[in-house]
């Protein structure tokens, strides 16, 4: 069986590790954690596209076979900047990478000095606490341009047969000036369009409406920057034929906005 693809939510900063956020977090941990659950197997590997990475004309991936920490976060309890997920790297899963890209026409090269960003070590350490799946990252495109991003997921496919799990890491709203005040109206129209696009309509449509993601309702204040909602695309792409469950929906996320996360597969 083929591993599925997901588009996940990875939350605030470094909310594992904030005893006080363990009840408003507690849907997504549950979600994350039930993860391992859903797949045939465990992963060979992950490959890991987190908002969190952006590279200029053309994709990064990651090469280091022990990735550092990167804390990409600011103004969190000092004890958050001396988390570890010690995950290795992969570098022979990253010269595929590149070759999968390279076929596909995709620019690219491999980065020997990133490390995991909280896009990744977040949600993996409620996953796969024992952090004992090698993981590479595979950065965005700054120029977000979906269709790139759906053909990256589309290079991507094949490593779903060798059991390598996908995962797109970003939040289905992400506009930090709203969300915590007027955002619950526009998250929820932004994510009414996106069940509908991506779990109940048609399969073969879907990447088209994707590409035109900004005539959906509230999409700009849902997001005002779309660096949290490209990771959908490559998981769209990577999974491009095959329906979509909802494996995650909550209307209370950072106190009042909808938020969801999906399956492909």
């Amino acid at each position: 069986m083929t591993m599925p693809v997901y588009y996940i939510s990875h939350g605030g900063g470094p909310w594992p590790w904030m005893p006080e956020a363990a009840e408003r977090y507690a849907i997504l941990t549950a979600a994350l954690q039930d993860i391992p659950n859903q797949l045939p197997r465990k992963p060979k590997a992950i490959v890991m596209v987190s908002a969190h990475w952006e590279a200029d004309g053309g994709f990064l991936i990651m090469g280091n076979p022990k990735p550092p920490m990167y804390y990409d976060y600011y103004n969190f309890p000092p004890h958050t900047y001396e988390v570890q997920y010690p995950a290795s790297g992969s570098p022979e899963l990253a010269r595929q990478v590149v070759g999968l890209l390279e076929k596909a026409d995709l620019t690219c090269a491999v980065d020997t000095e990133r490390g995991f960003d909280h896009g990744t070590f977040v949600p993996l350490a409620i996953m796969y606490p024992d952090a004992d799946i090698p993981v590479v990252q595979v950065s965005l495109e700054t120029h977000f341009d979906p269709e790139l991003h759906l053909a990256l997921g589309r290079a991507l496919a094949p490593l779903r047969n060798e059991d390598i799990l996908i995962i797109g890491s970003g939040l289905s709203y992400h506009n930090l000036r709203e969300i915590r005040t007027i955002g619950s109206e526009p998250s929820a129209q932004f994510d009414a369009w996106l069940q509908q696009v991506v779990v109940e309509g048609p399969v073969a449509e879907r990447s088209n409406a994707l590409k035109q993601w900004e005539t959906a309702p509230a999409a700009r204040r849902a997001h005002p920057r779309e660096d949290h909602l490209l990771p959908l695309m490559v998981a769209v792409g990577a999974a491009e034929n095959e329906a979509a469950t909802c494996v995650h929906h909550e209307v209370t996320a950072f106190a009042n906005i909808t938020a969801s996360s999906f399956r492909f597969g």
